[in-house]
């Protein structure tokens, strides 16, 4: 019975995780799990429109790159009533934010990582669902560039603020306004 003991105890031993800044014949190999250090996590990305100042330039830039050089002279079909594009692309903010996010998936599915795959999952799941959103006759280009030889831009009005919108904002003047008597309260 101690014999059992003494060997459940060795297990266990064996088992456990190494201490932290314990050493470990695999450690110089920075192998996870091998007593090598744990590798840095990948920056989480964050959504175009969510960036400010340079950040949000180099990532426009870098964006623009990529639709530039890669998306459009491979995917981007002729430009039509039925397909309209934007020179001027990056001053909508929906088509800023969808070809981010389609970016943003590209890069995820041609790392090796992401199998053989990868980009044909790419193309089923994200490529065509975010081309034909952008570029649809009635979708945020549909007042742009419809014909190449008639280069236009013309960002569309968004729906006007909620009812709810437009209370709070007619009750902030009230607040700082004229009292009863005509003079300011502030």
């Amino acid at each position: 019975m101690e014999q059992s003991a003494q060997q459940a105890q060795q297990i266990d031993h064996i088992a456990s995780a190494p201490a932290p800044g314990g050493s470990s014949p695999f450690a110089a190999f920075g192998m996870p799990g091998l007593g090598g250090p744990a590798p840095a996590a990948p920056p989480e990305p964050r959504p175009i429109l969510e960036l400010e100042g340079e950040e949000y330039e180099d990532e426009v830039d870098a964006l623009s790159d990529w639709v530039d050089d890669f998306l459009l002279p491979v995917y981007g079909a002729e430009v039509t009533t039925a397909a309209p594009w934007c020179l001027q692309w990056q001053e909508h903010d929906d088509v800023l934010a969808w070809l981010h996010a389609l970016w943003l998936a590209y890069q995820q599915h041609k790392d090796p990582e992401a199998g053989l795959s990868g980009l044909l999952v790419w193309h089923r799941d994200f490529l065509t669902h975010a081309i034909a959103a952008v570029r649809s006759p009635g979708g945020p280009l549909s007042a742009c560039m419809t014909s190449p030889d008639r280069p236009a831009h013309r960002i569309l009005p968004g729906p006007p603020p909620s009812a709810r919108m437009e209370k709070a904002n007619a009750a902030e003047p009230e607040a700082s306004g004229p009292d009863k008597s005509g003079e300011p309260t502030s």
